[in-house]
């Protein structure tokens, strides 16, 4: 697809996708209805991303993601933050979980709890998050409602390697998205989201392509 406007990506869309063997080994956590790891598996089964789901991790026991898991074919792990006494032994569980199943590369895709150097450390420069806005602007909750009141132009979304800090890290690969009048954090959300889903995979492949070389 030609970029336009509304879908400006730094950098470009790898053409072709990098190839790795072994398949890179994916471990997914998520915490919502799980429409970035649908698109990651479709971009498995398009052939453009050389990688396999090993294992997919959910904080939330309501989460949609368990559901689009299962219709997926994809292994999935409840690990309910709430019955957990620190962030800190809920991510020694994932860490556990993770390499369990084989996983490499953890793929952050709408996972709503923060992580400690536990999970950090165990996959060094292999923990990814996709966050809905250019970051460094408008980290944490609620970035689109964030750039809706700071009247900006343009919104967009960002994948980069997980740090300490909030939606920190290096960047690796971002998506522009225009804020048309009248726009709503409903309408914009909507719009940023068709752009992580096509960036979200192509980074993971970046990210490893950069790891190997």
């Amino acid at each position: 697809m030609p970029e336009t406007a509304s879908n400006l990506i730094s950098p470009p869309l790898p053409d072709p996708w990098p190839r790795f063997a072994p398949p890179l080994k994916l471990g997914v956590m998520a915490s919502g209805n799980g429409s970035n790891l649908e698109a990651i598996a479709q971009a498995i089964d398009r052939g453009d991303l050389h990688a396999q789901v090993q294992i997919v991790v959910y904080n939330n026991p309501k989460a949609g993601v368990a559901e689009r898991a299962l219709r997926l074919g994809l292994p999935a792990v409840l690990l309910n933050h709430r019955q957990y006494p620190s962030r800190e032994t809920l991510d020694k569980d994932i860490v556990e979980t993770l390499h369990a199943h084989g996983a490499d590369w953890v793929i952050m895709a709408g996972w709503m709890r923060c992580v400690t150097a536990v999970l950090i450390d165990a996959f060094p420069q292999q923990v990814l998050n996709i966050h809905p806005s250019l970051l460094p602007s408008f980290p944490g909750l609620r970035a689109v409602e964030q750039a809706l009141a700071a009247g900006v132009k343009v919104a967009g979304c960002t994948v980069h390697h997980v740090e300490l800090a909030v939606d920190s890290g290096p960047v690796i690969m971002q998506a522009v998205v225009p804020i048309k009048p009248g726009d709503t954090p409903t309408t914009l959300q909507a719009r940023i989201q068709q752009q992580e889903h096509r960036i979200y995979p192509a980074a993971i492949a970046l990210a490893a392509l950069g790891h190997t070389s």
